[in-house]
């Protein structure tokens, strides 16, 4: 069965090319949700900035990588990606690993 931590090691093969770094370690996920046993994953996720240009790539990468799950969990169904702006994202939600990268303190 899928769990979040699988959903959640699947987006970090999501990388933000603006900034070189996965979606989960910049903070961009605020919640993963697996339902009815693992046949549906609800996220809820943002972008650095309503603007950002490749929001779109970004959100098409992380629903295909969330599905390539289910070439060997095959009762994963469906995989809904939820654009939210609240919280709005800021540097305080990147991992330490993403701060250190990016020269934040």
């Amino acid at each position: 069965m899928v769990s979040e931590d699988m959903v959640r090691a699947a987006l970090k093969n999501v990388i933000d090319p603006e900034i070189g770094l996965d979606i989960v370690n910049l903070g961009l996920v605020y919640r993963i949700d697996v339902v009815e046993e693992g046949a549906k994953v609800d996220i809820d996720m943002t972008l650095t900035t309503p603007a950002c240009p490749a929001g779109p790539q970004i959100l098409d990468q992380a629903r295909r990588e969330v599905m390539a799950l289910a070439d060997v969990y095959k009762n994963l169904e469906d995989v809904k990606i939820n654009l939210v702006w609240t919280p709005f994202w800021n540097p305080s939600l990147m991992s330490e690993e993403a701060r250190d990268e990016l020269g934040f303190f």
